[in-house]
């Protein structure tokens, strides 16, 4: 039996070698002739690309061998990943389009398979299942095997989901219109998401003594409120606060989604009072003030995980664990940015001036106060300078005009939230995924966060989605089959005033 120094001497060894190989086959040096030097960078680049995955990426075992070919070695997997992370922006995207177009489905086999399975539907189910089966098999994309071995290296998954990012970024910008490159997204979310499920992730809750590499990364991806400095992240982790990140195993130090909870005494309607800075960052925890838990930011860390399913359940988790640390505590609710108003809104009124519609979005009363506030005497002009004090926020700092806009933009920002649809569902992203949730659209709130951030995105105003613990499952079923959004009265009679208004 080795001796411990042998042994170590031993893995050392092994992990140079390994490091060796690796970056023999990354520099091209295995096999390759010295001509390949003397063509240009991009030929090499594309030489290079061909010989790897030539290499690296096996063919499909047969289907009666589906399951006792031996694995390929671990070196393949790991050639791939350095060749890739050593590539630009660019080949990036040629490699990737490689291995989506050559590396897929073999077609052919999908045809016959599919021309087989019409001509058994008269035999037995077994022989039709059968048929099926292969079928199934034969849909699978040869490049899969390759990504599955790759999870199983050390970094693999971090790297697949960083690959994922890519792809999306090529689709999003429309650098690539390959439906082959779609198929490989498909593919990888798939794969990420059966990872990625919510029985293999750790919930973790944050605290100051939590490791720095830790507050570091909860301090850098914090998207909705950012974080100033070490005294507001210290601030945010301590008292009267709660941070939760999901973890994964094949991950550490990673985390994957993060949530920002307040525990106050009533449903906040404003970002400050969260926040603001206190003057004492150490103050002692009384249970009897804490009756309600806001979730006022979730951030996911990892662009590659788009799509697969992790905030819905972290807030769900997180529900549970707060319940069970105060069994009192009946109020949940989000205080969630609505971004996109702002925008949605200039686009409106720029089409209601150009539909000469401009008197529909304000009463006549409303019309007046801002012809003589802006000194303008039409209203066509008046919704110009309207849709400049929007855009510049200059009306936050007029008391007289805050006051005559708030009834307006309520009642515009209720009709964004609850009227503006894509394919039936919430237009809002983050009214769309709390609506997922079973949440219900509970009340909006007016100059709630007046950061120059807030009244860019939003005019300032802020929305509470209330979680009704006992009504979230039926309100989730509602919304997600038949698009049905819960609101309560004061959020239907601000809709009700907009449509009044815009003759709807």
């Amino acid at each position: 039996m080795l001796s411990q120094p042998a042994m170590c001497a031993f893995r050392a060894s092994l992990k140079c070698w390994r490091h060796w190989a690796v970056r023999k086959a990354t520099l091209g040096l295995l096999d390759f002739g010295k001509c390949r030097w003397l063509s240009s960078p991009s030929s090499r680049a594309v030489t290079g690309m061909e010989e790897i995955l030539a290499r690296v990426v096996s063919p499909l075992p047969t289907y009666e061998t589906r399951e006792k070919s031996p694995p390929p070695p671990e070196a393949n997997s790991l050639e791939f990943m350095h060749f890739y992370t050593s590539l630009d922006k660019e080949e990036k995207l040629n490699f990737l389009a490689k291995l989506s177009h050559e590396f897929g489905v073999d077609h052919k086999s999908v045809s016959e398979f599919a021309g087989k399975l019409l001509h058994t539907q008269l035999r037995d189910l077994a022989t039709i299942l059968q048929v099926e089966d292969r079928l199934r098999y034969s849909l699978t994309p040869r490049y899969k095997q390759l990504l599955n071995h790759i999870s199983k290296v050390e970094g693999g998954v971090k790297f697949l989901v960083d690959l994922r990012a890519d792809v999306l970024e090529i689709i999003s910008s429309k650098s690539s219109e390959s439906p082959h490159l779609r198929d490989l997204n498909g593919t990888l979310k798939s794969l990420l998401s059966e990872w990625f499920s919510v029985g293999l992730l750790r919930l973790e809750r944050i605290t100051w003594q939590s490791p720095c590499e830790i507050l570091q990364k909860i301090s850098q991806y914090e998207a909705v409120h950012p974080v100033r400095n070490w005294a507001d992240l210290k601030r945010r982790v301590g008292p009267y606060r709660r941070c939760y990140a999901f973890t994964h195993a094949a991950m550490p130090g990673e985390p994957l989604v993060v949530l920002h909870v307040a525990l106050t005494d009533e449903i906040s309607d404003n970002i400050q009072s969260i926040v603001r800075e206190f003057s004492a960052l150490d103050l002692e925890e009384d249970v009897n003030k804490v009756n309600a838990a806001i979730f006022y930011s979730i951030s996911s860390t990892q662009a590659g995980l788009q799509g697969v399913e992790l905030g819905n359940y972290l807030i769900k988790r997180v529900v549970r664990e707060l319940q069970s640390e105060f069994p009192h505590m009946a109020q949940f609710s989000s205080l969630s940015p609505i971004p996109g108003f702002s925008l949605w809104l200039q686009g409106l009124l720029s089409q209601y001036r150009k539909e000469g519609r401009a008197s529909d979005l304000l009463s006549e009363q409303e019309w007046e106060e801002m012809r003589q506030f802006t000194d303008l005497s039409s209203d066509a002009s008046a919704i110009d300078a309207l849709r400049m004090l929007i855009a510049t926020g200059e009306w936050m700092r007029s008391e007289r005009l805050s006051r005559l806009l708030e009834p307006v933009l309520m009642r515009l920002c209720a009709w964004y939230l609850y009227g503006e649809k894509r394919r039936g569902y919430a237009l809002n992203p983050v009214a769309n995924f709390h609506l997922q949730n079973g949440a219900t659209m509970w009340r909006l709130n007016w100059h709630a966060d007046t950061s120059p951030k807030g009244v860019s995105n939003s005019c300032g105003i802020m929305v509470n989605y209330r979680y009704f613990l006992n009504e979230t499952s039926k309100n989730s079923a509602l919304y997600l089959q038949n698009k049905v959004i819960l609101a309560s009265d004061e959020v239907l009679g601000l809709v009700s005033q907009f449509q009044k208004n815009s003759k709807l």
